[in-house]
């Protein structure tokens, strides 16, 4: 194979279909470690993914807080400190994670946004839940604030994220 100069054009041949391209177009695939390079869009999205995350994350803490400070009760306080983060998050995955996926109507997209954030909240309620209930009515330790806080918060809601990636990804903004 002869040696190309990284803004030298150079045709392809592939099954009787050509395509002119340079030797800078496979530049990040040369310097990719072994196996990475197929992940490199993966990894892309996870971070936009977690970034959107944190963000509403952040929303839905200060509006709950707010409103528990108003004297707001409880359980509506959370739904909506809920509600206006999962629209946050939408818009920030619809139009940044996954702006390069087909669009296939507001409403439908949405519809499937919500409904699999209701699941990924039961996750995290069935992992609360088994903790809580199950394992602590045999052994204590599982029922104290910090195996709640942990069941809840990091397995929960880490199973809950991973869930709502697969779907987001593969069926609210599939390609």
């Amino acid at each position: 194979m002869s040696s190309v100069e990284p803004d030298e054009p150079h045709t392809v041949d592939i099954a009787s279909a050509t395509a002119e391209v340079t030797a800078a177009d496979h530049a990040a695939d040369i310097d990719t470690p072994r196996g990475l390079g197929r992940f490199r869009h993966l990894v892309h999205e996870l971070g936009k993914f977690g970034t959107v995350g944190g963000i509403s994350f952040v929303v839905d803490t200060a509006i709950f807080l707010t409103l528990q400070k108003a004297d707001v009760e409880p359980l509506t306080a959370a739904t909506v400190s809920m509600v206006v983060a999962a629209s946050v998050a939408f818009v920030g995955n619809r139009f940044w994670t996954w702006r390069d996926r087909e669009r296939t109507g507001l409403r439908r997209e949405y519809s499937l946004y919500f409904v699999f954030n209701l699941i990924g909240l039961l996750i995290t309620l069935a992992c609360l839940g088994i903790t809580t209930y199950g394992l602590g009515a045999v052994w204590p330790v599982f029922s104290t604030d910090a195996a709640e806080f942990f069941s809840k918060q990091i397995v929960g809601t880490g199973l809950g994220t991973l869930f709502r990636f697969w779907a987001y990804r593969n069926i609210v903004f599939k390609k």
